[in-house]
C-alpha cells in the first residue's frame, strides 16, 4: 500500500527523526514564528533551491505553508521533480499552534506576542524589528474624545508599548454618538480613567499614562516630554498652537487632525523640518466661520474615519516607513467620499518656526491665537 501524501501534526511529531521539514512560507512569516529545525525554502523557490537542502531520493520531506495550500502545491512540484517521498502537513504552521505543538518566536517577542501581531509581522515593512519598534515606542494623545478614540484603540491595539492620555474633561451622554472609547457606564467618570480602562482591556502589553488636566502654557512641556510623537486631537484653537509651539521645545512630531460637520484634515509637523501649524494656520479663522463640533455638529463616523488616518501616519512615523503627511495637508469630504491634498511649504517669516535657536514663548492664548512675539 503507497505510503500516504498528508502528514498530521501529531504523526509528525511522532516520526520527526525520519523527515526533513521545509518550510515554503515567505521570509517574514518564517521570521514571526516557524517550526524549530524547518528550514526556509519559499514556494518561489523551491524548484531551484531544494537540491541545495535535500538530495534527491535522500530523505522523507514534509513541507508546509501556514493552512497547507502552498505546501500542496510545493509538494506537486517536486514530485513532478523526481522527489518521492513528499508530505504535506496538514493544516499547516496554523493548525500546529492551535495544537498547542513547540514552535520558535522571534526574539524578544512572547509567543503571545508573536501570535497577537503575527499580521504586522508578516508585512515587509514592520516584521519583527518593526513590532519591537512599536513596542518600545511611546505616544502622547491630547484629547480622549471624538478622534483621541480611534488613534488611542488603533494604537494600542498595533502595540504602541507606552500611551499617554491628555484630558480634563469627564464622559458626558452626548460623547456616545462618536467617542467609542467609551460606554454608557463610563457617563460620569473621567475620560482619561475610561480611556485607560478601555486600552487595557484591549492590550494588557500597553503601559497607559493617564494625564488629567487641561493643558495651559505652565505644564504643557511637561506634560509631552518623554515620549516620541504627540497626537493633537484635540478640539480648539488655542490648545492646537500651544501644542505647536511646545512641540517646537520639545523637537518631537505632532500628528494633527481636526473635524468639522463632514470633513476633516489631517497633516503631520515635524519640527524645523517641514512646516509647522503656524505655517500653514498663521491666524485661525473668526469663530463664526468655525464653530465648535458641540454648535456646527458632526457626523458621529467622521472621527472614526480621520482618526483612522492619524492613527496611520502615526504608525509610519514611528516606524519610519512610507511618506508621513510632512508638508500636506490631507483633507476629506464624507459626503462626497473625496479626499485631495494641499501641499504647502515652511514659511520662512513664520512666528513659531522661522528660527531653531529661539523657539516661541510658551503663553496661554486666547481665541485670536495671536503669535506670542
Amino acid at each position: 500500500m503507497p505510503e500516504p501524501f498528508e502528514i498530521t501534526p501529531e504523526e509528525l511529531i511522532q516520526k520527526a527523526d525520519g523527515y526533513t521539514l521545509i518550510d515554503v512560507r515567505e521570509p517574514a512569516e518564517y521570521g514571526a514564528g516557524h517550526i524549530e529545525s524547518s528550514t526556509l525554502v519559499p514556494l518561489g523557490v523551491i524548484r531551484e533551491k531544494i537540491a541545495n537542502t535535500v538530495a534527491q531520493g535522500s530523505a522523507h520531506i514534509v513541507l508546509y505553508c501556514a493552512t497547507g495550500v502552498r505546501s500542496a502545491m510545493a509538494a506537486s512540484f517536486l514530485r513532478e521533480m523526481g522527489y518521492e517521498a513528499v508530505f504535506n502537513l496538514v493544516g499547516g504552521f496554523e493548525r500546529w499552534k492551535e495544537e498547542d505543538l513547540p514552535w520558535v518566536s522571534p526574539a524578544g517577542l512572547t509567543t503571545a506576542q508573536t501570535d497577537r501581531y503575527s499580521r504586522h509581522l508578516n508585512l515587509p515593512h514592520v516584521g519583527v524589528s518593526g513590532q519591537l519598534k512599536l513596542l518600545n515606542s511611546s505616544v502622547v494623545i491630547v484629547g480622549a474624545g471624538g478622534l483621541g478614540s480611534p488613534v488611542a484603540l488603533y494604537l494600542a491595539a498595533a502595540g504602541v508599548g507606552n500611551i499617554g492620555i491628555v484630558d480634563h474633561d469627564a464622559v458626558d451622554g452626548s460623547n456616545l454618538q462618536r467617542q467609542i472609547l467609551h460606554g454608557v457606564d463610563a457617563v460620569g467618570s473621567l475620560k482619561t480613567e475610561s480611556a485607560r480602562e478601555r486600552i487595557i482591556g484591549l492590550n494588557p502589553d500597553v503601559k497607559v499614562d493617564t494625564h488629567n488636566r487641561r493643558l495651559d502654557s505652565t505644564n504643557i512641556v511637561e506634560t509631552l516630554s518623554g515620549y516620541d510623537l504627540i497626537v493633537d486631537a484635540t478640539d480648539n484653537f488655542p490648545t492646537r498652537y500651544l501644542i505647536n509651539d511646545a512641540s517646537l521645545h520639545l523637537g518631537t512630531p505632532v500628528v494633527h487632525a481636526s473635524i468639522y460637520r463632514f470633513e476633516g484634515q489631517v497633516s503631520v509637523f515635524d519640527p524645523y523640518q517641514g512646516p509647522c501649524y503656524r505655517c500653514l494656520f498663521r491666524f485661525p479663522p473668526p469663530p463664526e466661520l468655525a464653530p465648535s463640533c458641540e454648535t456646527g455638529g458632526v457626523l458621529g463616523v467622521l472621527p472614526g474615519v480621520v482618526g483612522s488616518i492619524q492613527a496611520t501616519e502615526a504608525i509610519k512615523v514611528l516606524l519610519g516607513i512610507g511618506e508621513p503627511l510632512v508638508g500636506l495637508l490631507l483633507i476629506y469630504d464624507a459626503l462626497e467620499q473625496e479626499t485631495s491634498k494641499l501641499r504647502f511649504a515652511r514659511d520662512p517669516e513664520c512666528p513659531a518656526c522661522s528660527d531653531k535657536s529661539s523657539p516661541p514663548r510658551l503663553v496661554d492664548y486666547d481665541v485670536t491665537c495671536l503669535p506670542a512675539r
